[in-house]
């Protein structure tokens, strides 16, 4: 599976926060919840594209074009970061999600697989911000070994190919190992194709 260890240098890091903070800026971070318990989920998201990834107790896992507090559109994706798509992703189209996960404290994400698109020839593209995140990815089946990974701030890693409906998930964050993010915590950025082109 491709994995860019130091992708982006520190200078670049920085650049493509304050890309993110303009997006968070027009499209708040909120707390999402699980289908049909609607517990809390740990992290915060929000996103940028034509599309979004949410959840909620009634209506569950879905892309929708509008954020689910404010009621308006998702702000543009970063040119960074279709830029990175282009050169990495091997897929000719652009993505229409940018999901932004952030992880604080105990937050963490349970192994899943990304089934909500329509096109899983396109893979998922993901970028690490802030502290490192303890990355876990298996196979197809929840049981299949897995692997874990230590991402840092810069590093890219993508699912696709045989490997786009891995089972994945974060651990954990590790407080205090990257100062990129002044009130700590890990912003985790993945890409996401959603319909297939016509």
């Amino acid at each position: 599976m491709p994995y860019y260890p130091q992708r982006l240098d520190a200078r670049a890091q920085s650049s493509l926060l304050g890309a993110i903070r303009q997006v968070i800026a027009e499209a708040p971070l909120y707390t999402p919840t699980m289908p049909g318990s609607g517990t809390p989920m740990s992290v915060r998201m929000t996103n940028a594209g034509p599309l979004g990834w949410v959840t909620d107790k009634e209506r569950g896992y879905r892309y929708q074009a509008t954020h689910p507090v404010t009621e308006k559109p998702w702000p543009a994706i970063p040119q960074m970061l279709l830029d990175l798509w282009a050169a990495l992703a091997d897929y000719p189209h652009p993505p229409e999600a940018c999901l932004i996960n952030y992880y604080a404290g105990a937050a963490k994400m349970g192994l899943h697989q990304d089934r909500d698109e329509e096109d899983f020839a396109a893979p998922v593209l993901s970028v690490s911000l802030g502290d490192t995140g303890l990355f876990r990815v298996g196979g197809k089946r929840r049981k299949d070994p897995t692997q874990k990974f230590e991402l840092i701030s810069g590093d890219v890693f993508v699912l696709g190919g045989e490997e786009r409906l891995s089972h994945h998930g974060i651990d954990r964050i590790l407080p205090g190992t990257s100062d990129l993010l002044p009130e700590g915590g890990r912003f985790n950025l993945t890409l996401r194709r959603v319909t297939k082109p016509t």
